[in-house]
C-alpha cells in the first residue's frame, strides 16, 4: 500500500490527538448511531439473514480457497469479451500501468468512480505526478478531494464534516476545480447536492477516460458490478471512451447465482437499503454501447501474502460495508484518519498490517486499535472474526519484538516458575502497597491500576 497516508503517526499517538477534537467526536457520534439503527432496522427485516450471511461467508472462503482458478476464468472471459487483462504485483506496478494507459489516450483528464483500492494505492497522486488530473464523482469523495483531506470512512469518506464545514469547503475551493459553488450557497442537503451536481456536470460530458474499481467480479462471465446510489458512478462507467477498473484480486465471485447472495448483504448492511439504487454490471466491450475500449488491472498488493495466512486471511473476504465501523467504540471516538490507511476502523486494523506488513510502527499498533469487545463480528455480513484476528496478529507484533509485552510474558513465565520467588514477590507488593502509583505507563496510562490487596491468596488461605 501507498499514498499520502503514510508518513502519518502511530494509532495511539493520531488518537490522542483526535480524541480531543469536539466536532469531530460529535460528527462521529452522530452519523455513526444514526447508520447502525437503520442497519439494524433494515437487517430485521429478513427472517432469513443469519442463513444469508453464514452463506456469503461460505462463498468467500470456498472461493479464496481456489482463487487461482477463478481468476484464471475471469481473464479469460474478460478477454472473450473484448477486454484487457493487466495484473499488478504491487501497487507502484499497478500505477505504473494505469499511468501508462491513459497516456495511451492523448487524454490529460480522468474521472473516477468511489474505489477504496486507488485510494489504497496512491493512484490519485501518482496521476498527477504525471500531468494527469483526477477528478472524483463520488459526492463525499469530491468533498474530500476539494478540502485537500483524506477519507475517514468505508462508506462515507467525509463522515468527519458536518454540513457547515462542507458548505465552507465548497464554497472557498470549488472554484480552484472548476465551476465555482453558487452565490449564497446553503448548508441544505439538497442545495449542497446541486451544487456538486453543477460542479461536475461537465467534467462527465468532457473526460474521455473512466476509471473505476468493482465491488463484484463474476468469473464465469467476465462481468464487473459497481454497486452505488448517486448514479454518478455510472456517469463514470457508461461515457468516457475508454474505461480502467483497477480491482483487487479478492473481488472475484464464481457465478451469479453467488452475486445474488452478495447483492442483498452489502446493501443492507451498508447504506440499510433493500436494494442499491444503482447497480451497473458490464462485460468487457460492445459496439455503440458504453467504452470502445476496457481495461481490468488486477492488484495484488499484499493480498497473496494474507491469503497464505489460514487466520488472517479471513480479512479478504470483506465486502466494503463498513458496518463494522459503524458499531465500534474506538472508530467513534478516534475517527478514521487516526488509523493512518485509506481503510480505517475494525476492518482496517486487520486488513492493513496484513497488506503493507507489521514492519512499521503504525501497522504494529493497528491490532491493539480495539477493545476487543466483539461488536464488529456480531454485524459483519460475512462473518469475519476480526477479534479472533487481531489477537492472532497482536501475537504476529509481538513475536517480531516490535512491543515490550514478549519480554514481560517471558519474565512473568520464569517468576510463575518459582513458587517461592512468586510468593516473595506478592508480600512485598502487599506490603508496598501504599506506595504505589494509580497509573503505570502502557495498558495503565489512562486508567486506575488494580489496588493490590493488603495479603496475597496464599498467606489467606494458609492463615486461615
Amino acid at each position: 500500500m501507498s499514498g499520502t497516508y503514510l508518513g502519518m503517526p502511530a494509532f495511539p499517538e493520531a488518537a490522542a490527538a483526535s480524541t480531543q477534537d469536539d466536532q469531530l467526536r460529535r460528527n462521529l457520534h452522530h452519523a455513526t448511531h444514526t447508520i447502525r439503527a437503520k442497519r439494524a432496522a433494515a437487517v430485521a427485516e429478513l427472517a432469513d439473514w443469519p442463513a444469508l450471511r453464514e452463506a456469503g461467508a461460505a462463498l468467500k472462503e470456498r472461493t479464496l480457497r481456489h482463487l487461482d482458478h477463478y481468476l484464471e476464468q475471469l481473464e479469460a472471459a474478460v478477454s472473450a469479451a473484448g477486454g484487457h487483462v493487466h495484473w499488478a504485483a504491487d501497487a507502484a506496478e499497478a500505477n505504473r500501468i494505469v499511468t501508462g494507459l491513459v497516456r495511451e489516450t492523448g487524454e490529460r483528464e480522468v474521472v473516477k468512480v468511489k474505489s477504496m483500492l486507488t485510494q489504497e494505492i496512491g493512484l490519485n497522486d501518482a496521476l498527477a505526478a504525471a500531468g494527469i488530473s483526477a477528478y472524483e464523482t463520488d459526492l463525499a469523495e469530491l468533498i474530500v478531494q476539494l478540502g485537500e483531506d483524506l477519507p475517514s470512512h468505508i462508506l462515507v469518506p467525509a463522515i468527519h464534516r458536518n454540513r457547515g464545514e462542507i458548505r465552507d469547503v465548497f464554497a472557498e475551493k470549488m472554484a480552484r476545480w472548476g465551476r465555482a459553488a453558487p452565490a449564497g450557497l446553503t448548508d441544505e442537503p439538497a442545495a449542497l447536492a446541486e451544487a456538486a451536481r453543477l460542479h461536475l456536470r461537465e467534467k462527465f460530458l468532457r473526460a474521455k477516460v473512466g476509471i473505476s474499481g468493482a465491488n463484484f467480479m463474476v468469473a464465469e462471465t467476465g462481468t464487473l458490478v459497481v454497486v452505488e446510489s448517486e448514479g454518478n458512478g455510472r456517469m463514470c462507467l457508461t461515457l468516457p471512451e475508454t474505461l480502467i477498473s483497477v480491482v483487487g484480486i479478492e473481488k472475484v465471485v464464481p457465478t451469479w447465482q453467488d452475486l445474488e447472495v452478495f447483492l442483498q448483504l452489502l446493501p443492507r448492511s451498508s447504506t440499510a437499503e433493500r436494494m442499491n439504487p444503482y447497480t451497473s454490471t458490464w462485460t468487457g466491450t460492445t459496439d455503440g454501447d458504453g467504452p470502445h475500449t476496457f481495461h481490468l488491472v488486477l492488484v495484488d498488493n499484499g493480498r497473496t501474502g494474507t491469503l497464505a495466512d489460514e487466520i488472517g486471511r479471513q480479512a479478504l473476504r470483506c465486502i466494503r460495508c463498513s458496518a463494522c465501523l459503524n458499531v465500534c467504540p474506538v472508530y467513534e471516538r478516534a475517527g478514521g484518519h487516526a488509523y493512518g490507511s485509506a481503510y480505517p476502523g475494525p476492518i482496517g486494523a486487520i486488513l492493513t498490517p496484513q497488506l503493507r506488513g507489521v514492519t512499521s510502527e503504525i501497522d504494529a499498533s493497528l491490532p491493539f486499535a480495539s477493545s476487543l469487545c466483539g461488536a464488529c463480528y456480531e454485524v459483519c455480513p460475512v462473518a469475519i472474526d476480526i477479534p479472533e484476528v487481531l489477537v492472532h496478529l497482536r501475537e504476529r507484533v509481538v513475536e517480531d519484538g516490535h512491543v515490550a509485552e514478549r519480554a514481560v510474558m517471558r519474565a512473568a513465565r520464569w517468576v510463575f516458575d518459582h513458587p517461592r520467588l512468586l510468593r516473595l514477590g506478592q508480600r512485598l507488593a502487599s506490603r508496598t502497597r501504599r506506595f504505589h502509583p494509580r497509573r503505570l505507563p502502557g495498558w495503565s496510562a489512562t486508567r486506575d491500576f488494580p489496588a493490590v490487596p493488603a495479603e496475597s491468596f496464599r498467606d489467606w488461605w494458609a492463615r486461615r
